[in-house]
């Protein structure tokens, strides 16, 4: 019997594919980085839309990611394992949402880099709230709540960002 989690990853499962990000959670190395870099082109085409259905699909990758990664989580045998990248995408995609509020070109790769690596940041050294968050918080809405508030104060860190430079 093999008790590697990945090998309970079935990339033809709907849950299990969008939980890895179409596979990119899948990565060797730096899992979330490869994650979060595969959210950019879906970041390219979600700005195209009026920032209202920008945020309602927020609310709808957010609401239905407790339920693909709970289920995937729970299909692996591990809690929020390194694979499960769909809380990487909403929390960038919530980072981002500050570049067409504040009208900054949406394209510029200048904006997406410094989201990027802002995300990054939050979401690796989980500074207080998110470290409480995710120690406390458990299944599905733990996978996901400290990545959505580490795209939170990413995006506010953007927007300072863009206020002060």
């Amino acid at each position: 019997m093999n008790n590697n989690p990945l090998s309970k990853i079935n990339l033809s499962n709907p849950w299990h594919l969008l939980a890895t990000g179409f596979g990119s959670g899948l990565s060797p190395v730096v899992p979330g980085t490869a994650g979060t870099l595969a959210s950019i082109p879906f970041y390219l085409l979600l700005v195209h839309f009026p920032a209202w259905l920008y945020i309602l699909i927020l609310v709808f990758a957010s609401i239905i990611g407790v339920k693909i990664c709970s289920q995937t989580s729970s299909d692996m045998g591990v809690h929020d394992h390194g694979s499960i990248v769909w809380d990487e995408f909403v929390g960038f995609w919530i980072t981002m949402l500050v570049v067409p509020l504040l009208n900054l070109p949406v394209f510029d790769w200048h904006w997406i880099a410094i989201g990027f690596i802002y995300f990054r940041i939050y979401d690796m050294l989980k500074p207080w709230p998110i470290s409480w968050l995710d120690k406390n918080v458990h299944g599905g809405v733990g996978i996901m709540i400290d990545d959505i508030v580490a795209g939170i104060a990413a995006g506010l860190t953007l927007w300072f960002t863009h206020l002060y430079f």
